[in-house]
């Protein structure tokens, strides 16, 4: 026997279907999806058009050294937030010179405070633009993704913060990549923000003391380069963080496997 719907029942039902194939027939890369990420690759590309990233050099930071440091000792607060903004901005759109951003920071503000800074506002860069590329492509990635990136899927999904630990750790691949395979392989943000914030600290400090320590070298009329920095001791001990990093990885897999074996 086939109940009769009342009308409101059915009318529901109607709205639910349409609802569900208009969800269906909803292209996943709308150009309102694509807007975020258009702005900020046209922007990015304006500032590599117009040359912003040849100031992010160490020639140039030795030319204009003794006037930054008029301007931070006039306006260190100022001098602060500027810098914040601008490192925001260069993470944000991917633009070349984080590294010397950062050994200015070093330089200018010293060791700690440049670390600090540092910190947060690649943080917040990378988060923007996980944020951006998790809204525009994520979904169309995902549901296009080849087995593969399903498997990696799977692996973050599991194991999200050590594996992120692990690229902020040892530089691998460059930071941009780093910010955006998380938002297509669906990382939760606060998983993504948690592992960006620890995962730097110990790069940034290197960067950073360099900085510190680069008017001495300067000084002395010696030649550096960012080769200098990442010394064969240094990149040890970075290797060393991520091995601990990955621990958490081993022991979940050793526990898998144990529990198999004892399965009847």
């Amino acid at each position: 026997m086939i109940r009769d719907l009342g009308v409101p029942e059915q009318a529901a039902r109607v709205m639910e279907r349409k609802r569900m194939t208009t969800k269906a027939e909803r292209p996943l890369l709308s150009p309102r999806r694509l807007a975020p990420l258009l702005v900020v690759a046209m922007a990015a590309a304006l500032c590599l058009a117009f040359g912003v990233q040849d100031y992010f050099s160490l020639d140039a930071l030795r030319d204009n050294r003794q006037w930054l440091a008029e301007e931070v000792a006039a306006h260190r607060v100022l001098a602060v937030a500027v810098f914040a903004l601008v490192y925001v901005g260069v993470v944000a759109l991917s633009i070349p010179g984080a590294s010397i951003l950062t050994i200015a920071g070093g330089l200018v503000l010293g060791q700690i405070l440049a670390t600090a800074v540092v910190v947060v506002a690649a943080t917040l860069g990378a988060t923007l633009l996980f944020l951006v590329a998790k809204t525009s492509l994520g979904d169309a990635l995902k549901a296009r993704a080849a087995p593969w990136l399903q498997r990696m899927a799977d692996g973050f999904a599991a194991n999200a913060l050590s594996y992120l630990l692990v690229l902020r750790l040892i530089p691998l691949f460059p930071f941009f990549v780093v910010n955006l395979v998380p938002a297509f392989l669906g990382v939760k943000l606060r998983t993504y923000v948690l592992a960006t914030f620890l995962g730097i600290i110990p790069g940034t400090f290197v960067y950073a003391s360099f900085g510190a320590g680069l008017g001495r070298l300067l000084d002395a009329g010696r030649e550096v380069s960012l080769d200098s920095v990442l010394t064969p001791q240094i990149a040890t001990a970075l290797v060393g963080l991520a091995v601990l990093a990955l621990l958490p990885v081993g022991y979940k897999k050793l526990q898998a496997a144990r529990r198999a074996k004892h399965r009847p």
